[in-house]
């Protein structure tokens, strides 16, 4: 074997690395609100994360969804619906050797009139 073919295979290591390092410090999230009354509403939260042998990085795509609709502040938070897009059920092993993940969180905020 020569030099040229055994760094083939470490370069597209090393590329696969860097991209997978690239891609696990870009995650990001969206919160939405929409008022309702004067002291209460209703919000959407979005998350996304990058997924590589099973770990998430930098977390858990719900984890951003919740923690970004926390550090709204918004009082009296209720989180109504939760879900993690995509899930494939039994074939969810295959996205986790590499793959992203998206999702959403929605509820409700504030005090509602009585």
């Amino acid at each position: 074997m020569d030099q040229a073919s055994t760094r083939r295979p470490r370069r597209a290591v090393r590329l696969l690395g860097a991209a997978a390092l690239a891609l696990s410090l870009t995650a990001c999230a969206s919160v939405e609100f929409q008022r309702d009354t004067q002291t209460s509403g209703t919000f959407v939260s979005k998350g996304f994360a990058f997924t590589f042998l099973s770990i998430d990085m930098p977390k858990r795509a719900i984890d951003i969804a919740r923690e970004n609709a926390s550090d709204a502040r918004q009082p009296n938070t209720v989180v109504t619906e939760a879900g993690v897009w995509p899930y494939l059920g039994w074939f969810d092993w295959m996205l986790d050797i590499v793959g992203v993940r998206w999702a959403t969180v929605s509820g409700t905020w504030g005090f509602p009139p009585e």
